[in-house]
């Protein structure tokens, strides 16, 4: 079995293994990360000879951590992200080379389409009928979007939103609302067949799955972090926010998650705490008294037009892990046309928590 993972932020760790008896064999771990002394290295795969093959990664790395020289310096490396790596290696995952990569990358649309979207294609992806997908979004008018958990009531301001002519609809994934102007924000949805995070804990697919758009991030000159459970930060406050939905589909081995991220290129943050209710209680475990200073824009930290942010990105994707020029067929805007009219553009959809 093989099992590969790149650490959020560090190196790749790949191991390779047998399964006897409910044991874990021949366990040899690799990867072009740091580590000294080199006793340490031998320590790493000889510490998982002989474990349990059910025990999870947090358990593989304090065997790591047990066996380890005193001393041990380890650089681009942990001891659960070997862990990790065996995780994978048991559930067959797969990679981000194993697919070719398809971005979607369209003219503005609607914000109901847009949740629509979603749903269809990260339906397709785990059908196995359309590759996976990076799937940039243009706005074609503001919104509020909402978490398919969240009170309507609770986190909108009804008259301010009808003042600033901005609709609110609510997706299909958790977290928290999200505050859009299509000039001032940038958005897009990763589509992954399931095989790519399995061996991943929930939290886990969230750093890896933004592992990408952090080095992208590097390379425009903004050091920006994942900071648990689905935010991007840097030094000078968040920039994105994440959110997953996983999809189950109908055959073994079949299924997709979707994973979204949006980001504040600009915001007008006056006009967004007058439609949002954002409690003194929302804000206390942030270290910080006022919204306006929770979100610190890219446009100001990058200094390039919104399109240059979007283009840098979308070649970051490519070079890392391949990228086709796609489209939404004619068949998927049906559905989503169908679904948005059926369903996210519906009171029963947008109230369902009232």
């Amino acid at each position: 079995m093989h099992g590969e993972y790149k650490i959020p932020g560090g190196k790749l760790v790949v191991v390779d293994l047998d399964v006897e008896d409910g044991a874990l064999r021949h366990v040899r771990v690799a990867g072009d990360f740091f580590l000294e002394p080199d006793e340490a290295f031998l320590a790493l795969s000889g510490a998982l000879e002989g474990a349990p093959a059910d025990t999870d990664a947090a358990g593989l790395g304090a065997r790591i951590d047990a066996a380890l020289p005193e001393g041990t310096a380890m650089y681009g490396l942990t001891s659960e992200g070997v862990g990790i790596a065996v995780r994978r290696a048991l559930a067959h995952a797969t990679d981000w080379t194993d697919y070719d990569w398809q971005l979607v990358h369209e003219g503005p649309q609607e914000p109901a389409l847009h949740m629509a979207l979603d749903e269809v294609i990260t339906t397709e992806v785990g059908a196995g009928r359309r590759p996976p997908t990076l799937r940039v979004w243009e706005w074609g008018a503001p919104a509020v979007v909402i978490g398919s958990f969240q009170s309507l009531r609770n986190e909108i301001d009804p008259e301010g939103a009808a003042r600033h002519g901005i609709e609110v609809v609510r997706r299909i994934s958790g977290g928290g609302a999200m505050f859009i102007e299509p000039g001032n924000t940038i958005t897009y949805s990763l589509s992954v067949p399931d095989a790519l995070v399995q061996g991943l804990s929930f939290a886990d697919s969230y750093a890896y799955l933004d592992d990408w758009v952090l080095g992208a991030l590097g390379d425009m000159g903004v050091n920006a972090w994942y900071q648990p459970l689905n935010d991007i930060a840097t030094e000078a406050g968040k920039i994105a926010g994440a959110a997953q939905k996983r999809m189950l589909g109908t055959e073994p081995g079949s299924g997709a998650v979707l994973h979204h991220v949006t980001m504040a290129y600009d915001i007008d943050a006056d006009k967004m705490l007058e439609v949002l209710r954002i409690g003194r209680e929302k804000l206390s475990d942030k270290g910080t008294k006022s919204a306006k200073k929770r979100v610190d824009p890219l446009r100001r930290q990058t200094g390039l037009p919104r399109e240059a942010v979007i283009d840098r990105m979308i070649d970051s994707f490519r070079t890392r892990h391949g990228l086709t020029p796609g489209k939404v067929t004619e068949e998927e805007m049906t559905r989503a046309q169908e679904l948005a009219r059926t369903k996210f553009t519906t009171s029963e959809w947008t109230a369902r928590v009232p």
